[in-house]
């Protein structure tokens, strides 16, 4: 582990910070009254005027939805557009233009005088966002070595956290400034990590993988690997990198490619694992904390204060998780925090559906029982669902598919989180308390999908990911007839 690899990943995991402080601040912001008094009336009128309404409805308005949800559906776009410049330029420039958009978005959104330009701002974040999330996991693992690359890549979630923490805590303190215009410093402080992104990407070293892939000068690739790993002694991974390259040359189109049956176990992956942990309940906790605390009738500071609270909790069990990964293994840390995010989503959804009605408030006591709740499962997600559903698809794909098997896992992320956040609040307001019943019914699913789908993955090198399918009891029936098939053609 060389202080080579530990800068440069810290750099590029600035990418993590941009979305996990986007994240945070949204959420914040929407629940703050000066803004929705100036972009949402219609919310912040029945949010104070209307008694009729239920605790559950105040804040179902599709218009402040699609103020959180544009960015996700930029974000989509973009990371098609992202995956062939990783491919054809490198890794590089992706992270280079994701910070460069990211940094224009916030200052739209700080300087918005009305709600077009703060989704126009919004629009150019999701942008960055795409670009970002497209690029950073896969530069993570491809210059972390084998050993530590669970903790390395689990440093992007992390990086999530501490962004979705410091705009908790940003908006703690800027909802307290007279005049009302705290929210503007929230969305603009977006342009503090997105400049050192952006600086940071022009000095960020390429991935040997991308030189490799980019160009026929070996030596550089070999000089990078050697100053990578700190010893002249990397003959056999320059070898694995190159037999890469050399089958990846000989595919054009990776999207038909990752569709043949050889990689099925891949594209399942691909899809499932971000599909799961959208479907985990977490994003409503993070964009929505804040209006949920409101929903049970906690005020507007100690709302945000409950947040940063939550954030602390994310980021800290994301950093254990970091810790223990490579020594646990990731199934280990899925069935915990899955076993975990279940119980207290039940217990939730038991307390909100039996003390909270359509109208009053929870008594202080279940409030606090139930923050305390979504703090364990917080702390959950932080240390299972969270880092992994980066972490895995980013280490599973052999290099031929590996810019398109990442952009169908950003992509498949961005699609169920706009979908849930532009349909949480309207679900929030028909299923009630019954949304953490939804959600935990999917961690059942998702638990039981890990433990009989999902082989171990730790410690194996990414050159050499295939075996693992293999040897499993499902996939080798899969992968092994494909094997067969070519072995028989090639007699």
């Amino acid at each position: 582990m060389t202080w080579f690899v530990v800068l440069s990943c810290m750099m590029a995991a600035m990418g993590g910070v941009i979305f996990g402080y986007d994240i945070g601040i949204s959420g914040g912001v929407t629940s703050m009254e000066p803004f929705l008094k100036k972009f949402f009336p219609e919310v912040y009128r029945k949010m104070k005027v209307d008694t009729k309404i239920s605790n559950y409805c105040k804040f179902d308005s599709q218009l402040l939805t699609s103020f959180t949800s544009s960015l996700y559906i930029a974000g989509l776009v973009a990371t098609f557009f992202a995956s062939s410049v990783t491919k054809v330029f490198g890794r590089k420039p992706s992270i280079l233009t994701g910070g460069a958009a990211f940094l224009a978005g916030s200052a739209l959104g700080g300087a918005a005088f009305n709600v077009y330009m703060l989704i126009f701002g919004r629009i150019l974040l999701g942008i960055g966002v795409g670009f970002a999330n497209q690029s950073v996991p896969l530069y993570l693992s491809e210059m972390a070595p084998p050993r530590y690359r669970g903790a390395i890549n689990n440093g992007f979630q992390f990086s999530i956290g501490i962004g979705a923490l410091v705009a908790n805590l940003i908006n703690f303190g800027t909802e307290k400034i007279e005049g009302g215009w705290g929210w503007r410093i929230s969305l603009a402080m977006a342009g503090v990590p997105a400049s050192i992104l952006t600086l940071g990407a022009l000095f960020l070293p390429e991935t040997p993988s991308s030189l490799i892939q980019s160009s026929s000068d070996h030596d550089k690739a070999k000089q990078l690997l050697q100053r990578v790993r700190g010893t002249t002694d990397v003959e056999a991974e320059l070898e694995d990198l190159i037999k890469a390259r050399s089958i990846s040359k000989t595919i054009k189109h990776p999207f038909k490619k990752i569709i043949q049956r050889k990689y099925r176990p891949q594209l399942v992956m691909a899809i499932a694992i971000p599909f799961f942990q959208q479907v985990t309940g977490i994003n409503v906790i993070a964009f929505y904390a804040t209006l949920l605390f409101r929903t049970i009738g906690i005020g507007e500071s100690a709302s945000l204060l409950s947040s940063v609270v939550t954030g602390v909790i994310g980021a800290g069990s994301t950093f254990i998780s970091m810790l223990i990964v490579d020594k646990f293994g990731r199934r280990a840390l899925f069935m915990v925090g899955g076993i975990q995010m279940l119980i207290s989503q039940i217990l939730i959804g038991g307390i909100m559906a039996t003390q909270l009605g359509d109208h009053g408030t929870v008594s202080q006591g279940y409030a606090y029982l139930i923050i305390i709740l979504i703090c364990i499962y917080v702390a959950g997600f932080g240390w299972s669902w969270g880092p992994l559903g980066w972490l895995v698809p980013s280490e599973i794909y052999q290099l031929e598919i590996r810019s398109a098997g990442q952009s169908i896992t950003v992509a498949v992320s961005f699609i169920f989180t706009f979908i849930v956040a532009q349909t949480f609040l309207s679900m929030l307001c028909h299923l009630k308390a019954g949304i953490f019943f939804f959600f935990g019914g999917w961690v059942i699913v998702m638990t039981a999908f890990v433990y009989y789908l999902l082989p171990e993955t730790k410690n194996v090198p990414i050159e050499q990911m295939e075996n693992v399918w293999k040897e499993h009891w499902f996939w080798a029936g899969i992968v092994g007839e494909e094997d067969e098939k070519i072995k028989i053609q090639g007699v």
